[in-house]
């Protein structure tokens, strides 16, 4: 039999595939930790780690043995039935994340959506807001997923062009800015603030520190639920369990996913308390999928190896030296360097005609997967589980690239 080149699997995307999306030229076929190898057998370190979603690493023993065991005795019910294993999932994470409810689901945008319907029943059922008036406030620069709904609060032309008629009801505001948020929440018929603590998919942008306690408290002060997508941000990946955890701030609704399974499985959750939860009583929302047995079991594997292997404190402290460490760089295309933990990103300067894009390619080349996000930004987001020697290597790796485009 043939053996397919990278080419050959590329051409078979593009001939079979829809074309939403432009990947890096590179066709993986396995991964390990903070590596992946190509189907010519050539290894990365793979500094992308699927948007923050294997921050355990890749193929992590711990959770496919739970993935495995589960698939092997029961893998969905539906919700039209209890299973075994849902109860423990609920309970493990409620007292993990302090909440009293956990509505499961399966993607990032589903999560989002849930947390949107949540906002609005609250808003109308609650907070006493005229029927079908309800408002939510986002800011510009945000991403929450791709649906019609989510991609009516874009201020991104690529995400919503092309889509219309949108879905009314959101108030979009400048990030990090409290002086506009106050104004919009001045509004009666605004029921939430939705909002991510540090902007990923933007460019890695952190606000101005207070900036989520502030906005958390004027919430508070005019009735408006304060709901955090940490979606990307959750789970170690800022140096904290939440990214709201670095300025003590308990959103009224919290929403995860991505790294919530390490990778394996499709999972994603919202998490309030029973007067925002309960709003949604039965047969108004809910999924097939979401609250499956494997994605329980899978879930509850993946946030065991956050807590015991400290992969928390490890994101804290190699993300200072990967910042420092960036900072240091004497390069014309080292723009800006930003974030919190091993949540990064390089601003790139184009330099006689080469790009982020170029970079990226060259970085490939010498053995470093990482992805441009709005052309000049490079994300660098290894798993969790990298060492402090191999963080240093793949510094080197970015140091030499560089180097490169000199001249």
């Amino acid at each position: 039999m043939t053996q397919l080149t990278t080419n050959d699997y590329i051409a078979k995307e593009d001939k079979f595939g829809a074309h939403n999306y432009h990947p890096l030229p590179v066709v993986l076929s396995k991964g390990e930790g903070v590596f992946v190898w190509d189907v010519e057998g050539k290894k990365y370190f793979d500094f992308l780690a699927a948007y923050s979603a294997v921050n355990q690493g890749h193929c992590h023993p711990k959770i496919f043995k739970a993935l495995a065991d589960q698939a092997q005795k029961l893998a969905l019910t539906s919700r039209a039935f209890y299973n075994d294993v849902l109860g423990e999932w609920e309970e493990y994470m409620t007292k993990l994340f302090g909440y009293d409810k956990m509505l499961p689901m399966n993607s990032g945008a589903e999560a989002d959506e849930t947390a949107l319907k949540l906002i609005r029943k609250w808003g109308y059922k609650v907070k006493g807001i005229p029927a079908n008036e309800a408002k939510i406030v986002v800011c510009d620069g945000n991403f929450h997923g791709r649906t019609i709904t989510i991609i009516s609060m874009s201020s991104d032309p690529d995400a919503y062009n092309h889509y219309g008629p949108y879905t009314p009801g959101f108030v979009n505001i400048p990030y990090n800015d409290l002086e506009s948020l106050e104004t919009a929440l001045k509004d009666p018929n605004v029921a939430g603030f939705l909002v991510e603590p540090i902007q990923a998919e933007a460019g890695v942008y952190v606000p101005q520190d207070g900036y989520l306690k502030k906005a958390a408290e004027l919430c508070k002060k005019y009735n408006v639920l304060f709901v955090a997508d940490e979606v990307q941000t959750g789970v170690g990946r800022t140096g904290k369990m939440l990214a709201c955890d670095h300025e003590d701030v308990r959103p009224d609704i919290l929403i995860l996913g991505k790294a919530i399974s390490g990778g394996f499985y499709p999972v994603s959750c919202v998490l309030a308390d029973d007067e925002i939860m309960l709003t949604i009583k039965p047969g108004e929302h809910g999924s097939t999928y979401g609250g499956n047995p494997i994605a329980g079991k899978v879930a509850m594997a993946a946030l065991d190896v956050i807590i015991d292997e400290n992969l928390i404190e490890n994101s804290n402290r190699l993300g200072e030296i990967f910042r420092m460490e960036m900072k240091a760089i004497d390069s014309p295309m080292v723009e800006i360097v930003r974030g919190k933990g091993l949540l990064n990103a390089v601003a790139i300067k184009p330099t006689n005609g080469k790009t982020a894009w170029d970079v990226c390619l060259a970085l490939k080349e010498n053995g470093l997967i990482a992805k441009p996000t709005h052309e000049h930004i490079i994300r660098f987001t290894p798993p969790l589980v990298i060492t402090e020697e191999q963080l240093m290597d793949a510094i080197g790796i970015i140091k030499t690239t560089l180097k490169q485009f000199e001249g």
